[in-house]
């Protein structure tokens, strides 16, 4: 997901150059109309990006119901871009965050030069078009041959360095040490040991954080489905709260991740996204940007009981509402 920067536009830019809205998605709203967002947004499909997001936040939260706003824009859908509006309403489920830590650990400055080279190096890879990944191992290593042996140095930095990260990522007042901490504490050996402190650092306030250590676990859900016998446990709890989430990133890593944790249809995983989740997964499944919406929809179709192969139909039928409406309705039955 590549969001842009909300800017104020220069005078120099011409109409022609200033990125335009491809579609626009709404998320978190349950008693107040998109129409009613809509009109106070004052954008549509076809005009230039916003210049400022502050702005139309502010106006958004003046709304009465609205307890916070957020907009983003991601890149792109052909040369347009798409609007993701979110809304919490006030006394509707809140994804909350732990306060920040006021520690002063820090990382040694070899670990953070060699987290600045993975950087550097995937960025390369990505300007190359050297994307593909393999998390078969619980964690992410590149198909880039220099990105790659990076990766690989840090499972012994890691496992070294292990208590250093831990400290770091649970109580380092610097979000960008912790943020660092949880990709590289993803690469420790053994993977039962950290997955509490990635749990941990999944309800960091800082959005980076959250971010990498999703990813982190993410990789790890991997491994333990494809190697049971290791025995990983990993709570589906705040990736299904995070599914409530005000900010766009939470909600789409959270999907992908419980698409794992979801592949051999755990009940009691399912029965928690239908109890704590299943309102903002319908709204997200339902998104005009489709490959925003199909991480959703798949989950979605989990939810409700349906086959993969049922998913895939209505998918391909692009039928989306009939199947929202079957597992909306299979869950009246159950709670009946």
């Amino acid at each position: 997901m590549k969001p842009f920067c909300f800017f104020l536009l220069s005078a120099v830019l011409t109409a022609e150059s200033v990125p335009r809205v491809g579609s626009i998605n709404y998320y978190g709203l349950r008693r107040i109309p998109e129409d009613r967002i809509q009109k106070v947004l004052g954008v549509s499909a076809g005009d230039p990006i916003p210049p400022s997001k502050g702005a139309l936040e502010e106006r958004l939260e003046k709304i009465p119901g609205v307890l916070v706003a957020r907009i983003e824009a991601v890149c792109c859908e052909g040369r347009q871009g798409m609007l993701f509006i979110g809304i919490e309403e006030k006394g509707a489920a809140h994804f909350a965050l732990r306060t920040a830590p006021t520690g002063e650990a820090i990382l040694p400055p070899e670990i953070v030069q060699l987290h600045n080279n993975l950087s550097r190096a995937i960025e390369a890879a990505a300007r190359r078009g050297s994307t593909d990944e393999d998390l078969t191992h619980g964690h992410a290593l590149m198909a880039d041959p220099d990105a790659r042996a990076i990766q690989q140095d840090l499972v012994n930095i890691a496992g070294k360095h292990l208590v250093q990260l831990r400290d770091v990522l649970r109580n380092s007042s610097d979000e960008s040490q912790r943020s660092i901490a949880a990709t590289l504490i993803g690469y420790a050996p053994d993977k039962n040991v950290v997955v509490a402190d990635l749990e941990y650092a999944v309800q960091d306030p800082d959005e980076d954080v959250r971010a990498n250590a999703m990813r982190a676990l993410n990789a790890i859900a991997v491994l333990a489905a494809k190697q049971p016998e290791l025995g990983i446990q990993i709570s589906p709890t705040w990736f299904v709260e995070m599914l409530n989430s005000i900010v766009l990133s939470d909600r789409t890593r959270a999907t992908k991740a419980l698409i794992n944790l979801t592949d051999a249809r755990p009940a009691a995983t399912l029965n928690l996204i239908r109890e704590r989740a299943l309102p903002s997964l319908v709204q997200m499944a339902q998104w005009r940007s489709l490959r925003y919406a199909l991480p959703a929809f798949i989950l979605l179709g989990r939810a409700g009981g349906l086959s993969e192969d049922q998913i895939q139909e209505s998918w391909t039928r692009g039928d989306r509402a009939a199947m929202v409406l079957q597992v909306l309705g299979a869950g009246k039955k159950k709670r009946h």
